[in-house]
């Protein structure tokens, strides 16, 4: 018991300096808008990989930076793709917003990482959307 209190606060005056990490940025405000980060390319879209789970089908999605697109009743929004320059087919770094038509705040906005698609995942009842990679033309 008192291991478990000592335990306890030990760890508060860390986890008060990590809630003053925590930035108030709207999603748009995590995008950089300098120039991408070292060794990153910009991809002019990105095919990205959904699945039904009530249907239990999947469908590749390719888009365009910028576009819109539906999947079933939610709306995908590619915001910015990149991947690393000296090796297109490695990985793919994709800013996505995704929403339902019901709901006034999206159920995901953010980075998805097509190497760790569980990192940041959509968490949604009946749909999941990954990255598969980048398109550059």
């Amino acid at each position: 018991m008192i291991r478990a209190l000592m335990l306890a606060l030990m760890m508060l005056p860390g986890m008060a300096r990590a809630q003053e990490l925590l930035p108030d940025a709207t999603p748009d405000d995590q995008i950089p808008q300098a120039e991408p980060a070292r060794g990153l390319a910009d991809g002019t879209g990105a095919i990205l990989r959904g699945l039904d789970k009530v249907a239990g089908t999947t469908s590749n999605i390719e888009m365009k930076v910028g576009q819109s697109v539906k999947f079933g009743f939610i709306s995908i929004t590619l915001r910015e793709c990149r991947y690393p320059a000296d090796d297109p087919s490695s990985n793919a770094y994709a800013f996505l917003t995704i929403t339902e038509a019901a709901k006034p705040q999206p159920d995901f906005s953010g980075w998805m990482i097509a190497s760790s698609p569980a990192l940041s995942a959509l968490d949604h009842p009946r749909y999941d959307v990954w990255v598969i990679r980048c398109t550059s033309n």
